[in-house]
């Protein structure tokens, strides 16, 4: 199971989320369209906010802002 995942929340919701969650953030960027796409260090770990964001997963194709840097 892939790590990454889009949601429709604002990226400070969903890093205060993954702390509650105690899951690390490997990476986490802005979607275009609003939202962040996230993706988390470990398996278990997307799995595990998978579970808790399940009403805020976008599914289908997302377009990502080319060459984002944080």
């Amino acid at each position: 199971m892939s790590r990454a995942m889009n949601l429709k929340l604002p990226e400070a919701t969903v890093r205060k989320r993954c702390t509650e969650g105690g899951v690390t953030i490997s990476a986490i960027e802005p979607l275009p369209s609003g939202g962040t796409h996230l993706v988390c260090m470990t398996g278990t770990g997307a799995e595990t906010m998978r579970g808790l964001l399940s009403d805020h997963l976008i599914t289908g194709i997302v377009k990502r802002f080319p060459f984002f840097r944080a």
